[in-house]
């Protein structure tokens, strides 16, 4: 399989599966080996486990994963070891100290060791839990944001219509698009889920993306039409004119708005990392939090203090909506270019693939990357040249049933090969 670098980081380096007791040891050993210039800071003790012998290997665990792990005292332990070693020595390290980055590095690897031993049956189970205890959650955070935004928006249509303040008139805007938003995440989700394979092979999870960057664009045009209504009034009205008068109702609507889109934010920042729709949703309530705020805080100074806060305040605000929304929008058109996915996910992916059958006897590159929200996967395995075609089949199919089960994959290839001196197979096109 072809490895590129301008690809989606691929695992290229052949993981070779020799015989023996001590394969699972190298290879478990090579996890502790990514600290990089951190030091162990081990005494010769029951904590050196390298001077232990190594425990019979495990079916769940071939490569003595578990062995690597670290309880609450070994971590104690390392960390007092570490602190000790840097109060004898003359010199300090700013920053960060290297007791903590220890602590830390440990802590982190038995977060990882746990999500690789976990069978994949666990994740799935894990992912549909999730999935069924906060589907609830999931529509009161989409359907109670659409009637609370269609309400909100009639309170600051009436607040930016009676105080004139174009101010309020940005903040007014901003709201009446939001239950455009509900609306058109509402028909995204319906259309992921009603699909035509024969039309939509792939499925239409992409569609959720595709709904996300349009909106991210019309808010942000919406917001150079406001600051092209601002200058024109900046420059039309004298320097030496009166402030308007300030209309306590509309600054009134515009702070219960306020108030309402606090509740919203907290309760979809809870459910923003399982779904993609809520995340939009949380994102568009953050940015309320301040355009309301600001824009209540320029209406008043504009009514109180100089006209020109006003309209000044209306163009910080457009600004401010068109940079938040359109960097939203990169995030989203990254994901439908097709980014890499995290890090996290390509090492249970490799770790799911190496210990899937016996017959594989090397990983030759392990690809997974983004297709809207969810990832699609490539993984090239290396057999026997003298295994059947059976076999070969039936083990690749396993594993990407396997693989497809995860979370957040939508496909998943395997392709098998029986040596990895070969050229790439695949190359990056870079002409149309």
């Amino acid at each position: 399989m072809a490895t590129n670098p301008s690809h989606s980081s691929p695992i290229h380096a052949p993981i070779a599966r020799p015989a023996g007791l001590y394969y699972g040891t190298a290879k478990a050993s090579a996890i502790e080996n990514l600290a990089g210039s951190i030091s162990r800071h081990r005494t010769p003790s029951a904590f050196d486990t390298e001077s232990q012998t190594p425990p019979p290997l495990s079916p769940g665990d071939p490569l003595q994963l578990s062995g690597r792990l670290k309880s609450r005292s070994e971590l104690d332990q390392i960390t007092a070891n570490s602190s000790r070693k840097r109060r004898v020595g003359s010199y300090c390290v700013p920053g960060k100290s290297n007791t903590s980055k220890l602590s830390e590095f440990y802590e982190t690897q038995n977060e990882l060791i746990n999500r690789l031993l976990k069978p994949v049956d666990e994740h799935v189970r894990e992912a549909r839990d999730v999935h069924s205890s906060s589907q609830l959650k999931y529509k009161l955070a989409v359907y109670g944001s659409f009637g609370a935004n269609i309400i909100l928006a009639i309170l600051q249509i009436y607040g930016a219509v009676s105080s004139g303040s174009l101010s309020l008139l940005t903040t007014m805007a901003d709201s009446v698009f939001d239950p455009l938003s509900n609306i058109t995440l509402i028909l995204c989700n319906k259309a992921v889920r009603k699909v035509d394979a024969r039309k939509y092979p792939a499925g239409k999870a992409r569609i959720e993306t595709a709904g996300n960057i349009v909106f991210c664009f019309l808010m942000t045009a919406v917001s150079l039409i406001l600051i092209a209504f601002s200058i024109r009034d900046l420059i039309t009205t004298p320097a030496d004119s009166d402030t308007k008068r300030l209309h306590l109702p509309s600054v009134i609507a515009v702070t219960v708005a306020f108030s309402t889109k606090v509740v919203l934010f907290l309760y979809c920042w809870a459910l923003r990392n399982q779904y993609s729709q809520v995340r939009i949703l949380w994102e568009d309530h953050r940015n309320d939090l301040f355009i309301n705020g600001f824009g209540i805080l320029t209406s008043v100074g504009g009514s109180k203090l100089r006209w020109w806060i006003d309209p000044m305040g209306a163009i910080i605000l457009s600004v401010l909506i068109s940079v938040l929304w359109l960097h939203t929008a990169y995030s989203e058109f990254q994901l439908l270019i097709g980014i890499t996915a995290d890090t996290e996910m390509q090492q249970l992916i490799t770790y799911v693939s190496m210990t899937h059958s016996d017959k594989i006897k090397q990983i030759d590159t392990v690809r997974a990357w983004h297709s809207g929200p969810r990832l699609v996967v490539e993984v090239d395995v290396v057999m026997d040249p003298d295994e059947s075609l059976r076999v070969s089949h039936d083990v690749s199919e396993e594993l990407q049933m396997k693989l497809e089960s995860l979370p957040d994959v939508e496909r998943a290839y395997v392709h098998v090969d029986f040596e990895t001196t070969h050229k790439p197979e695949h190359f990056l096109k870079k002409e149309l």
